[in-house]
């Protein structure tokens, strides 16, 4: 096949032109899809960064991960890896033993926002750093995991006694539910543990916060305004309420992220402006952590309160490994003098809750989803080996 004839582009429209599938708007032209016969060659692996560029070219937005999935996939194939795949949930594989370490990262990434400086599905380089959507959260992770992984092979490692698997998956960014992980999970083989790659800064997490929404209902009375006395005012007992988690503490707390934290989000009460309310509703944002569980949480506050506690959402438990795991001393044995921390923002762990796992990746958390995303050169590059050593830590002691 001859290399495709340059195409004219009209603003906000697709082209084909037989290799690649653009779309142009208001941030230029972006490559959507590119045909098998034109990727480039892998000889024998890109470096990292290379590869970080070309997964940040494709603006991989959840459910819309499939270009990249084939990508990665043609990539993993070309460098010799054994591949599996389920939707856009790509994986391959190392070694053949029962003793399997997961690691894992996802395709996916949030919208960009209006006030990029300039396309962010094109990577710029500058002073040390490369920007770009997804180079913290958690392309990084991803092209460094795989390189990883790629380059042991290459040298001819094999894990004894296990198999390494580098997956990346789909749909983190929105909750995994009905995709990604969670639906990945039942397809691959029994797992021992599992490295989670999001910007941790390389140092290792053993513990991530989870989210519990409650729903508080205050019940009143309704009567006109003229006569509140005849009615009782359901926004007073919400304000109750309110004071009481103000003042509340918590007896538990994580060693690495405290004890929860309870935060009202939404409140809307009454239906009239001359009318005694008889409801009010409260949402609340619990941050949670190892320290309870999410049922203790719902009881506890429901004991303190006056109003009903309904629970809106608790799917998003806390996550957490024991420092004395295998994994955890693998990370600690590749990263002298480096300590464990805690992570409050979420990932897909919480789909490996059953197996020690550590959350580990290149990158500062902060600037995830920001318009200014980018990571340290210097960082990326420095992530490979470090996951490197983890590995053969984990498998030779």
């Amino acid at each position: 096949m001859s290399p495709p004839d340059p195409l004219l582009f009209q603003e906000n429209s697709t082209a084909f032109d037989g290799a690649r599938r653009y779309h142009t708007g208001s941030c230029g032209i972006r490559l959507l899809s590119l045909h098998p016969a034109f990727y480039p060659t892998f000889a024998p692996v890109l470096p990292v960064l290379d590869l970080l560029k070309h997964l940040v070219r494709f603006p991989s937005l959840s459910r819309q991960e499939g270009p990249l999935a084939d990508f990665v996939e043609h990539y993993l194939q070309e460098a010799g890896l054994p591949t599996g795949r389920l939707g856009d949930n790509v994986y391959g594989w190392l070694g053949e033993g029962e003793d399997r370490l997961l690691l894992n990262s996802h395709l996916d990434v949030v919208p960009p926002s209006e006030d990029h400086p300039f396309d962010p599905f094109e990577p710029v380089e500058r002073d040390g750093q490369v920007y770009g959507r997804g180079t913290v959260d958690a392309k990084a992770s991803g092209a460094a995991m795989l390189t990883a992984v790629l380059d042991l092979a290459r040298q001819g490692w094999r894990p004894p006694g296990g198999q390494v698997i580098v997956a990346l998956t789909a749909c983190e960014e929105t909750g995994g539910a009905d995709n990604g992980l969670q639906n990945l999970r039942p397809h691959l083989p029994p797992l021992r543990a599992a490295l989670v790659g999001e910007p941790t800064q390389m140092r290792p997490c053993v513990s991530q916060g989870g989210l519990l929404i409650l729903r508080l209902e205050a019940h009143g009375r309704s009567a006109h305004a003229a006569r509140s006395h005849l009615g009782e005012n359901a926004i007073y007992k919400a304000m109750r309420d309110l004071q009481r988690l103000e003042a509340f503490r918590f007896d538990r707390a994580d060693p690495y992220l405290g004890p929860p934290t309870v935060t009202p989000t939404v409140i809307e009460g009454g239906s009239a402006r001359n009318m005694v309310p008889d409801r009010c509703t409260v949402y609340l944002d619990v941050r949670t952590n190892a320290s309870y569980t999410h049922d203790e949480l719902t009881a506890l506050l429901s004991d303190i309160l006056e109003s009903e506690v309904h629970v809106h959402s608790k799917r998003l438990i806390p996550v957490a490994t024991d420092p004395s795991e295998r994994i955890v001393q693998a990370c600690l044995a590749a990263l002298p003098g480096v300590e464990p921390i805690g992570s409050p923002t979420m990932s897909d762990w919480l789909f490996l809750h059953d197996i020690p796992t550590v959350k580990i990746g290149p990158g500062l958390s902060e600037r995830s989803h920001t318009a200014h995303e980018h990571i340290a050169v210097a960082d990326l590059e420095a992530a490979v080996p470090v996951y490197q050593r983890i590995i053969r830590h984990y498998f030779e002691g």
